[in-house]
């Protein structure tokens, strides 16, 4: 589920992220060693990909991002880099445009999600195709 209210883009995504530290394992290809995403951070991706669209316009401007992450449990870190690097490219050209951050970590052991926020911090034209 996403909208644009009040200069602000704003999404629900149903499933749980993995920690970035966490989402790299190494496997051997022909003798080289190679770090690639896990299972659950490559099932979090497939999963974000299709709960959220890309922008025909996407924000070019520095942006906040505020997130409430709801995991099953207390166990995982709270970490938002995979969400940031998910929205990059559907709602944001590159991660490095946020320039502010406000994480939270919830917990819903039946309904794990992330409510996100995204708000320009300049002057910046939001889509209007969300």
């Amino acid at each position: 589920m996403s909208t644009v209210v009040n200069n602000e883009i704003k999404l629900i995504i149903y499933g749980e992220p993995a920690s970035k530290a966490n989402t790299r394992k190494l496997v051997y290809v022909k003798g080289k060693m190679l770090f690639i995403k896990s299972k659950k951070a490559l099932d979090y991706v497939k999963t974000f990909d299709k709960q959220c669209p890309p922008l025909k316009n996407l924000l070019t401007c520095d942006v906040r991002v505020e997130m409430k992450i709801y995991y099953k449990t207390r166990r995982p870190d709270l970490d938002e880099s995979l969400i940031l690097d998910c929205m990059q490219n559907k709602i944001y050209e590159n991660d490095r445009q946020v320039k502010e951050k406000h994480i939270w970590h919830w917990i819903d052991k039946e309904e794990p999600r992330t409510h996100i926020r995204v708000t320009p911090l300049e002057i910046c034209s939001l889509p209007s195709d969300f």
